[in-house]
């Protein structure tokens, strides 16, 4: 059988901000563990977070250069789950309405432009991070990254190979470099990406089982672990077996995937609005001022320098 793989990518970029999403601890990297931290991102009974304009500006002003509608009102939910580098129990985030939807970008494939489409924008606070003693079976956890701001990028299954899943991840990166809200460094995590993909006979239009992929801190990786991916899916298909819908890591060293769990859905997460934070109200002067400060962006600069030079 010919397959077609579906690819879809979620991108986390890390803002540019002074402070947090919603405190004002310092969201700067790489400081001693457990210094940049309050009650506020500790999760400390009867505290009340505070939104952070910048965050805001910075996601419209992505939302803008993708071509997304902004929408006039939106609001941030609780995502419920446990894990011991999210103090709070849950993660606040936005669900069922984003501050931005429905745009795209173009990227190069050779001879051809392809349009890759943009479900959603959104923001959300970032979680700790666990680092796992080698010599003893403990793990610590610092909460400076807790409550980082970020924005959630989520593509479109428009995506067809690894290369132009590479493609796509750089014009990204560029975009929210040349914006100056994310430094898109990819080894300290400021950057960084999710993959779903699985396969379908070509010519079908139902989607198969979708595998979601993590630990891809490289566009090199990305699309290493894509091909390998697509590899793997073909032969559990052509073995007769029925692949189920999970979370796989990539490991680097030995240039596979291994199961990590099952794929959750998002009624597992419990999303409801969030009861500390108010709708947040955008009107169209404050589009209009943010447009106005866009600067040249990667495609309009490539048009300007062929058309000048």
């Amino acid at each position: 059988m010919d397959f077609e793989p579906v690819i879809g990518l979620e991108v986390h970029a890390q803002l540019k901000t002074t402070t947090k999403i919603f405190c004002a601890c310092s969201a700067s990297f790489g400081a001693p563990p457990n210094t940049h931290t309050c009650p506020v991102c500790l999760g400390m009974p009867g505290v009340l977070p505070v939104l952070n304009r910048k965050v805001v500006e910075y996601t419209m002003r992505m939302a803008i250069a993708t071509h997304c509608t902004i929408a006039k009102s939106s609001r941030f939910a609780r995502k419920n789950y446990f894990y011991p580098d999210l103090p709070k129990g849950y993660q606040i985030s936005q669900y069922e309405l984003p501050i931005a939807q429905g745009g795209y970008i173009d990227i190069d494939q050779g001879s051809e432009i392809q349009r890759i489409g943009i479900t959603r924008i959104h923001m959300e606070e970032d979680a700790g991070k666990l680092g796992h003693d080698p010599t003893r079976p403990i793990s610590l956890v610092d909460f400076n990254r807790t409550g980082v701001p970020l924005i959630e990028i989520v593509s479109e299954p428009d995506i067809r190979n690894p290369e132009a899943a590479g493609a796509y991840l750089r014009k990204l990166r560029a975009i929210v470099r040349y914006l100056g809200i994310c430094d898109g460094n990819l080894e300290e995590g400021s950057f960084r990406c999710d993959a779903n993909v699985s396969i379908r006979p070509r010519g079908s239009e139902a989607l198969g089982t979708r595998t979601e992929l993590k630990n891809l801190n490289s566009f090199k990786h990305v699309e290493k672990a894509l091909r390998y991916e697509i590899g793997r899916q073909k032969e559990v298909i052509l073995d007769g077996e029925k692949g189920g819908q999970e979370t796989r890591l990539w490991n680097p060293e030995t240039n596979k995937t291994t199961s990590m769990r099952g794929k959750e859905e998002a009624h597992d997460y419990r999303y409801f609005p969030d009861p500390d934070l108010l709708p947040l109200v955008i009107d169209d002067q404050w589009i209009k001022n943010i447009t106005a400060d866009l600067p040249e962006l990667p495609d309009e600069k490539r048009k300007r320098f062929m058309q000048q030079y």
